[in-house]
């Protein structure tokens, strides 16, 4: 089902109707800075197990936590100063940064050696969303694995069978976000994508 909204200024009783879903334990898909993403919340296990199913991807793919700021990146990741300076220089943007994850972390979603993805997307209706829910969307790409992301919200409405809804704010991207991971000594990029990497070249 589509839900159309503003991609610049949300209704607010539009972004309800989707964290209501999310809440419900729902999976939706919805628009970032960079491509559509499939999420739901962090701490549903149930949800986040739906999530892998809908999107026919196997637990050895990680999912990012999508956040609203770096207050709220802070609850699940450790932010030594080198990693907060990169995370405001860089957040909000076309970034997921590795880092060491807290304690807050459920363990269905740890990266390997207890490490997280995390994400600040520089896009109104995921913001949104973050702030209305009042914690972070565990998120993938809306994309089969190996495939490249569809723009469409109709055509992801019509491939991902058991999505509660779909935010269409209009035709997204198709260039992924870059992963950067900050917990070694040296930033080591994962993938380069969206967001420039030039300042994490060693």
């Amino acid at each position: 089902m589509l839900l159309e909204v503003n991609p610049k200024n949300p209704e607010p009783r539009k972004i309800r109707r989707a964290v209501e879903a999310l809440e419900a334990g729902e999976v939706i898909a919805y628009p970032t800075d960079t491509v559509y993403g499939l999420g739901c919340d962090l701490f549903n296990k149930k949800a986040v197990e739906s999530l892998y199913r809908i999107k026919g991807a196997d637990k050895s793919q990680k999912l990012a936590f999508v956040c609203r700021d770096l207050t709220d990146v802070s609850k699940y990741a450790i932010m030594h100063d080198h990693v907060y300076r990169t995370l405001k220089e860089f957040l909000p943007g076309p970034y997921v940064f590795i880092l060491e994850s807290t304690r807050e972390v459920p363990k269905i979603v740890h990266w390997p050696r207890k490490t997280v993805g995390v994400r600040v997307p520089d896009h109104p209706v995921a913001l949104a969303l973050c702030a209305e829910l009042g914690r972070p969307i565990i998120s993938s790409t809306a994309a089969r694995h190996g495939h490249a992301p569809n723009p469409d919200p109709k055509e992801i409405d019509e491939e991902f069978k058991g999505l509660a809804l779909v935010v269409d704010a209009g035709p997204g991207g198709t260039v992924p976000t870059s992963i950067v991971d900050l917990t070694t000594e040296e930033p080591k990029i994962i993938r380069e994508g969206a967001g420039d990497v030039t300042a994490f070249r060693a």
